[in-house]
């Protein structure tokens, strides 16, 4: 894509940060003495997202192939320079880093037979609505007995600064639940809530100002009187 890219990786050691922050900062510093620049080429963190691999993994293959199509950059997955389309399905020779014989064996154990069976599969699925509408907080992608394990497990982990907070607080209430109108009658009430969706739900100050119709500095007075209540 022309402002981001997606990558599926499988991660055996929990070290996905220090490769992403690996592979972005090696290729900053190629591309940056390519151009003659300096400075930061990618912006913020990245998102990622946990799949369960018997009942999304495969979709998932489709949708990344089919985005470049989706929005409208080319006519066919094969057109994406940068896709690994072309070397799955049998149309060039794979580059080392990536894998293809989980994909190619769900269809077929013969190679010519899977080629052919995951080009069919990934041109059933344009114009088809993308897998993402299923993924549960921003973070995981899954049936639900998946996805309410692993919401347990990141529970008993949230305070691991590596898990991102899309997943730390991937069930979290919103803010119209938190804020109900009882609550919002009740000005102690109400910043009492104020407090517990920026600490024990993870939502920023300005997002709970926003959401309230308040000041950023009401919030954060808020939150200075919670703090030094808690210390006494």
């Amino acid at each position: 894509m022309d402002n981001h890219y997606h990558l599926l990786i499988e991660t055996p050691d929990s070290n996905l940060s220090i490769g992403m922050r690996q592979l972005n900062g090696v290729y900053t510093q190629i591309f940056n003495r390519q151009h003659k620049r300096t400075g930061h080429l990618f912006q913020g963190r990245f998102k990622a997202i946990l799949i369960q691999k018997d009942s999304h993994l495969l979709e998932v293959c489709r949708y990344i192939v089919l985005n470049p199509v989706r929005a409208r950059i080319v006519e066919q997955p094969g057109d994406w320079k940068w896709s690994s389309y072309p070397a799955t399905s049998g149309r060039e020779n794979p580059h080392p880093c990536l894998t293809r014989d989980w994909i190619l064996g769900q269809f077929s154990r013969t190679r010519g037979k899977a080629e052919k069976g995951y080009r069919q599969f990934v041109n059933l699925g344009i114009g088809k609505q993308t897998i993402w509408t299923e993924v549960k907080g921003q973070a995981i992608l899954g049936q639900d007995e998946f996805v309410n394990g692993l919401i347990e497990h990141i529970r008993k982990r949230k305070d691991i600064p590596d898990i991102p907070k899309s997943q730390r607080y991937v069930n979290r209430p919103s803010l119209e639940k938190i804020f109900s109108n009882e609550i919002l009658q009740d000005k102690v009430k109400r910043d009492k809530k104020v407090a517990e969706a920026v600490e024990k739900y993870g939502y920023r100050q300005r997002e709970v100002a926003d959401y309230l119709g308040m000041y950023f500095t009401s919030v954060s007075r808020i939150m200075k009187w919670n703090n030094q209540m808690a210390r006494k």
